[in-house]
C-alpha cells in the first residue's frame, strides 16, 4: 500500500508553505537591511551585539538553514511518511511525520548556535562587516573556499550522500519504533544531510549571509548534489573549482 496522493499532497504542500515562509522572512530581512545600511558606511563601528541581538542572529540563521535544507530533505520525509502509512495499514504503531521532521530542525538548530557564535567571533575580529555580514578579507575567504573544495572529495562527504540518495534504504536500515525513535531518526539523518553540505554552508561569510542571490546559490548546489543520481562526478568538479578559487584568492591576498 502506497502513501494515498492525498496525503502526500498535504505533507508536500506543509513542506512547499515552511520554504515559502522561511524564504519571504529571508527577504524581508535582506530588504530592511538594505534600507538600513543606505547612506551608510558598511565598515563603521557598530555596538556590540546584545543578548537579544544574538538570540535575532540565531532565529535567522535557524530560518536560513531550514529554507535551504528542507528542499533537499523532501524526499526523504515523504519516504518516512510512506513506510510509517504502511505499517499502520497492518496495525503496526504509527507516529506524525512531524515528529521525524523535527529531528532535522534540532540538527540545524544545533549548526545555527555554532554559525551564530562563529559570525559573533568574526565580527569581533574585525574579519566580518557587522552590517552587511561579508568579509573582506581574501585570506578568510580563500581558505574557506579552499576548505569547502576539498572537503568535497572527502569520503565522509560521499558516505554522507549515499544516504541522502537512498532514503527507503535509510528507512530499511535505521527504522526505530516509536515517537522518540522517529525523532532520533530524523536526527540521524538530519546528520548526513548536514554532513554533506556544512562547510558549503560557511561560504555564506564569503558572498554574504543575506545575500539572497548568493544562498539561493548554495541552496541550488545541496538540492542537486542530493537529487543527482548516484556518482561522485558533481562534487568532485564542483570540489575542484571551489579550491581552484579558493587558492586564487590566497594568492592575490
Amino acid at each position: 500500500m502506497e502513501l494515498l496522493p492525498r496525503q502526500r499532497v498535504v505533507i508536500a504542500a506543509a513542506l512547499g508553505a515552511v520554504v515559502a515562509l522561511a524564504w519571504l522572512y529571508l527577504y524581508l530581512a535582506a530588504t530592511d537591511m538594505q534600507v538600513s545600511m543606505a547612506g551608510m558606511d558598511r565598515n563603521m563601528a557598530m555596538p556590540p551585539k546584545s543578548a537579544a541581538d544574538l538570540f535575532l542572529l540565531l532565529a535567522m540563521w535557524l530560518v536560513m538553514m531550514t529554507g535551504m535544507m528542507l528542499p533537499s530533505a523532501a524526499p526523504m520525509i515523504l519516504t518516512f511518511a510512506k513506510v510509517n502509512q504502511n505499517r499502520r495499514a497492518r496495525g503496526r504503531p504509527y507516529v506524525p511525520t512531524a515528529l521525524f521532521t523535527a529531528g532535522y530542525l534540532l540538527v540545524w538548530g544545533g549548526f545555527s548556535v555554532a554559525a551564530t557564535l562563529a559570525q559573533w567571533a568574526l565580527e569581533r575580529a574585525a574579519l566580518l562587516s557587522a552590517m552587511d555580514m561579508t568579509t573582506d578579507s581574501r585570506w578568510l575567504g580563500g581558505l574557506l573556499f579552499l576548505a569547502a573544495g576539498l572537503y568535497q572529495v572527502t569520503p565522509v562527504k560521499q558516505a554522507c550522500l549515499r544516504l541522502c540518495w537512498s532514503p527507503l534504504d535509510f528507512v530499511a536500515n535505521h527504522w526505530r519504533d516509536g515517537p522518540g525513535g522517529a525523532l532520533r531518526m530524523g536526527m540521524t539523518h538530519g546528520l548526513y544531510c548536514l554532513g554533506c553540505c556544512w562547510v558549503l554552508m560557511l561560504l555564506l561569510f564569503v558572498g554574504g549571509v543575506m545575500n539572497l542571490l548568493w544562498v539561493a546559490a548554495l541552496s541550488a548546489i545541496v538540492l542537486v548534489e542530493k537529487l543527482l543520481p548516484p556518482g561522485p562526478w558533481f562534487s568532485r568538479i564542483g570540489g575542484a573549482l571551489l579550491a581552484a578559487y579558493g587558492i586564487g584568492l590566497l594568492a592575490r591576498g
